[in-house]
């Protein structure tokens, strides 16, 4: 990474705040850096062991290009986002998945991210710290749609939704 692109990842990490700004700022990077193809191609088959040169090349640009733009993604985004999105194999999929948590600021999206923080209970054998990620998550989404839920009450829903065990 060069340090242009590694200054504009740091300077502004995406919250769920500005996600048209992140997004124009992260699709500028891709551009500029060329692995943007990845955000709209689908993963290439991998070749078989008989395949010819150039479809492996074609896969291995393509795999690399992806590599490469899922860092810059996950390099740009919180730390919360970062947890529930590195598990994603592709960019595209992380922008999808971003996409539909941030793009939409309608009321069935705001009703959706608040209900689901006053319903949702740990379920039995999960992660705790992976409950809470998850919880934050939608309180970020819920941020982004302009539902402000202040930080006691954040914590007091948490832990209301902790198993006692």
């Amino acid at each position: 990474m060069s340090n242009s692109i590694i200054q504009l990842l740091a300077s502004d990490k995406f919250n769920g705040e500005g996600y048209s700004k992140w997004k124009s700022n992260i699709n500028t990077i891709l551009v500029v850096d060329d692995p943007r193809f990845v955000l709209t191609e689908e993963f290439p088959p991998v070749p078989s062991s008989t395949a010819n040169r150039n479809i492996q090349d074609i896969y291995d640009k393509w795999v690399g290009a992806n590599e490469k733009a899922r860092a810059y993604i996950l390099a740009s985004i919180s730390d919360v986002l970062n947890k529930k999105h590195v598990i994603m194999p592709t960019a595209r999929k992380i922008m999808a998945s971003l996409q539909e948590m941030f793009e939409q600021p309608s009321p069935s999206v705001r009703h959706e991210a608040i209900k689901y923080v006053y319903v949702t209970r740990m379920k039995y054998r999960t992660n705790v710290r992976e409950h809470v990620l998850d919880m934050m998550v939608h309180f970020n989404v819920a941020k982004a749609h302009r539902v402000m839920i202040d930080e006691t009450s954040q914590v007091s829903m948490i832990l209301e939704s902790v198993l006692e065990s």
